[in-house]
Order: structure tokens, then sequence, then C-alpha cells
């Protein structure tokens, strides 16, 4: 992506992926004022279900899924950096919740997850990946015919133009938009088969 201005540059919009050493300031209590996990996810995940986090940092919303998920359910943590994943695992077991955690090295074009899901989470990192259409194919795979995909991109990062050229392609792949839910510094839609 060519940067044309200034804010394009103060906000770093372009392809990169968020180093581990930048998450901890992504997991922090002050958050929780802006993007408190149970009001964005609880109205999607059930006890017993099925769900993937993409992206998950150091597990800011996957540990909240574990506990909405409950002991009958499974959460899939998806990363291409094993240290972020290395991490999550260690904070999991910390908070009791590695039981129904399960963490998986991807390769940046394809998840290899032979899974089928109830709920999907991609929280501000779509805009990380070399290549949405295939992103969004590898999503579409790994979806129940029922399931929903919660995709929330920071609007300070991400120009409105891109995260609706990003809604364009996955409805052209199939996917509808049935919500564009209000959080906090974020563009963000649900999108369903």
């Amino acid at each position: 992506m060519k940067q044309n201005s200034i804010f394009d540059k103060l906000f770093v919009r372009g392809k990169h992926v968020c180093p581990s050493w930048l998450c901890f300031t992504f997991d922090n209590p002050l958050r929780k004022i802006f993007h408190d996990p149970g009001k964005i996810i609880a109205p999607y995940i059930k006890p017993g279900d099925t769900v993937v986090d993409i992206g998950p940092g150091k597990g800011y919303f996957t540990l909240p899924m574990c506990r909405l998920a409950g002991d009958g359910g499974r959460v899939i943590a998806v990363d291409i950096q094993e240290r972020m994943l290395s991490s999550l695992q260690r904070r999991a077991a910390a908070a009791g919740l590695a039981a129904n955690l399960t963490t998986h090295l991807s390769r940046s074009n394809d998840f290899g997850l032979a899974v089928k899901t109830d709920f999907v989470l991609a929280f501000w990192m779509v805009h990380e990946v070399p290549e949405v259409g295939q992103f969004l194919t590898n999503v579409k795979e790994i979806m129940k015919p029922d399931a929903k995909f919660l995709i929330a991109e920071p609007l300070f990062h991400v120009t409105k133009r891109n995260f609706n050229n990003t809604l364009k392609t996955a409805q052209e792949l199939g996917f509808k938009v049935v919500a564009c839910p209000k959080i906090s510094f974020s563009y963000a839609a649900v999108l369903v088969l």
C-alpha cells in the first residue's frame, strides 16, 4: 500500500505484523474502559461453542472467550508468531483456563485448521494480512453455516475506505454483513455466510 499522507505515516498505515513486544500496550487494565471483552464478544459465544481468535496477541479477548465457552467449549487461538502463542499459553495456565484453549501456529496464507467454528474474531488484525481475499477464504472454510464472524479494525490505523474494501471483498466471497456494532476507536462488522 502506498503511503500518501502524513497521517498514513503517523498512524503506521501499511502492511506489517504487530511485534510481540508491543502487545503489552493492548493488554492493560485501562483498555477495558474502551474495549470491554464481555460487552464485545459475549453476545456471540455460549457455553459449549467452538470459537477462534485470529491474531490473539497475548489473549485480551481469548481468555474471556475461554470463560464464555466454558468447560464444554473449545477456544482456538491462531497466530503466525510463536512468541505470542507461548505467552498466551502461560497466561491461560495462570488463569486456570488452559483446559479448553488450543494454540495454533498458522502460516501467513493458510490457517491449516480442520475445525468448524461457531464464532470467529479478528480484532485489529485484518490490516496485517498479506492477502485479504485469501484470509477471508480461510475464515469461510472454518465457519459452521450459522457461525458469526466479527471483524474490528482500528480507525486511526485503517482508513474507512480500506475497511469498506475488506467488507466488499467479504461480500464477493459470499459473506453478508448483518450488523455494525459500535466499538470504541474501531470500524466493526458482524458477518455470516
